[in-house]
C-alpha cells in the first residue's frame, strides 16, 4: 500500500515480482494532485508580497487566484483514495486485520505530522521564537488522513454501504454547525478549548507545543467513510466503473453549479455578483477550513471525471505521474525538507541571513521572495530534483512485499 492511499485491485496487473496489483487510473489521478500540492508548499515559501488571506482580497490577481484554487484539488482527493484503498483491502482481509492496520497506520501518520512535517516546515525543533520559543506542532492533510483512518478502524465493522451513508450524511450535514458551533475570535486566538479544533482553525499552546490545526477533522472524517464506501465502485469491469465515475463525476459539478448558484447552504463564505471575472472568482472561493459541502462538490466532482479517463491516458507525462502517484508519502515528506532548504539558499543569494529562515514561512523577512513566475520555476526544479528519489521509492515497492513499505 502506498503512502496515503495504495490501490490494489485484480484487473491492473503489474510488471512480475510487483508488491501488489494497481488500478493505474487511481494512480496516474494521485500523482496528479502530489505533484500540484507541491506548487502550493513552493508558494507558500518563496512568493513576494502576498497575504495569509490573499484568495479574499478583491483585487488579486487572476493568476494568483488559480495558482492556489487548482490546488484545492489536492487534500479531498488524498483523503477520499486513502478511504478507497481501505474499501479495497477490506475484499481480502479480515475486519479484524484491516482494523488494526488502519490503527496502527493512523497513528503512524500522525506522528510523522507531528514531528517530521513539522519540523520539515520550521527547521527549528527546540522551539521559534516568533511563537514565544515553543516547538512548532502542525495538523494538516497527513493529521486528517490519520486521524480519520483511526476513527474508519471502527466504523469499517459497519460494512462499506453503512460507512457510505455515515459519510454522506457528515458531509452533507456539517455545515449546518456553521451557525452554532463555536470559533476563536480570530485564527490567532489561542483561548478557545480544544475540541473546537474539530470543526473550525485554531491555535493552541499546550506544554512546549504550539499547536496549529489548519484541517478540522470532522468533515475529513465524512471524506474518507465515503471514499472506504465508494470502493464498491472501482469493483466493477472497468468500462462500467467508468461510466459510473463520468456519471457521478459531472452530477457533482452540476449539483456544485446549482447550489452555489442559490448560495443558500453549504458555504459560509458567500459570493456576490462583480464584474465578470471577479463574479467567477468568487463564485469559486469557496471555504476550505473546515472544506463546505460546496468544497468538496466542486473538487471531487472534476477529480471523478478525470480518474475516468485516465487509465486510457498514453505517454510520458502519464507515466511520470503514475510513478509519483504510487509513492506520494515518501515525495511529500522529502519535498518539503527540499523546499525548505531552497528558500534559505533563496535567502541567503537575496542577502538575509541563513537564521533567519529557520522558522516558518510566514515569519520570514520582509523584501524577501519571488515573483509568481519564478515560484512557477522553483516547483518545477523540485519536481525534477526529487524524480530520482520518486523512480528509486517506486523501483523498491515494485519488487518488494515488504510489511514496512505499507508505512512509507
Amino acid at each position: 500500500m502506498s503512502s496515503f492511499s495504495g490501490i490494489y485491485v485484480p484487473e491492473a496487473a503489474s510488471a512480475p515480482g510487483a508488491r501488489a496489483y494497481r488500478l493505474t487510473s487511481i494512480d496516474t489521478l494521485r500523482g496528479l494532485v502530489i505533484v500540484i500540492m507541491a506548487l502550493d508548499h513552493v508558494r507558500a515559501f518563496f512568493l513576494a508580497g502576498i497575504t495569509p488571506n490573499f484568495m479574499d482580497d478583491p483585487d488579486v490577481s487572476p493568476a494568483l487566484f488559480f495558482t492556489r484554487w487548482i490546488t484545492h484539488f489536492c487534500a479531498p482527493v488524498f483523503v477520499f483514495l486513502a478511504g478507497t484503498s481501505a474499501g479495497l483491502m477490506a475484499a481480502r482481509r479480515s475486519a479484524a486485520s484491516l482494523g488494526l492496520f488502519l490503527l496502527t497506520r493512523g497513528i503512524w501518520l500522525l506522528v510523522v505530522e507531528w514531528f517530521v512535517i513539522s519540523t520539515a516546515q520550521s527547521f527549528a525543533p527546540l522551539g521559534i521564537p516568533e511563537l514565544g520559543g515553543n516547538t512548532y506542532m502542525v495538523f494538516q492533510v497527513i493529521w486528517a488522513i490519520g486521524a480519520s483512518m483511526i476513527v474508519l478502524s471502527a466504523a469499517q465493522f459497519l460494512g462499506r454501504r453503512w460507512c457510505l451513508a455515515v459519510g454522506a450524511f457528515i458531509l452533507l450535514g456539517h455545515n449546518a454547525l456553521d451557525w452554532i458551533w463555536p470559533t476563536p475570535e480570530s485564527y490567532g486566538d489561542a483561548g478557545a478549548p480544544l475540541w473546537v479544533a474539530l470543526h473550525a482553525r485554531m491555535k493552541a499552546t499546550i506544554g512546549p507545543f504550539a499547536i496549529n490545526v489548519v484541517y478540522p477533522v470532522i468533515p475529513w472524517i465524512g471524506v474518507m467513510l465515503c471514499g472506504f464506501g465508494a470502493s464498491l465502485l472501482f469493483e466493477k469491469p472497468a468500462a462500467k466503473r467508468d461510466r459510473a465515475l463520468l456519471r457521478w463525476g459531472v452530477g457533482l459539478v452540476l449539483a456544485f453549479l446549482l447550489l452555489r448558484a442559490l448560495d443558500v447552504y453549504g458555504d459560509p463564505n458567500h459570493w456576490q455578483a462583480q464584474g465578470p471575472l471577479r463574479t467567477v472568482l468568487d463564485f469559486l472561493n469557496t471555504t476550505k477550513y473546515p472544506p463546505s459541502l460546496m468544497y468538496l462538490l466542486m473538487t471531487l466532482g472534476p477529480a471523478a471525471i478525470v480518474c475516468a479517463f485516465a487509465e486510457s491516458w498514453r505517454g510520458v507525462v502519464k507515466d511520470t505521474l503514475l510513478m509519483f502517484g504510487r509513492v506520494p508519502f515518501a515525495f511529500y515528506v522529502v519535498h518539503f525538507f527540499l523546499i525548505h532548504a531552497l528558500s534559505v539558499l533563496c535567502g541567503v543569494l537575496q542577502g538575509f541571513p541563513a537564521a533567519d529562515f529557520f522558522t516558518l514561512s510566514v515569519f520570514y523577512p520582509k523584501g524577501y521572495g519571488l515573483p509568481l513566475a519564478g515560484v512557477y520555476l522553483v516547483w518545477l526544479s523540485v519536481l525534477v530534483l526529487l524524480y530520482p528519489w520518486v523512480r528509486f521509492m517506486a523501483g523498491v515497492k515494485a519488487r518488494s512485499r515488504a510489511w514496512w513499505l505499507s508505512y512509507v
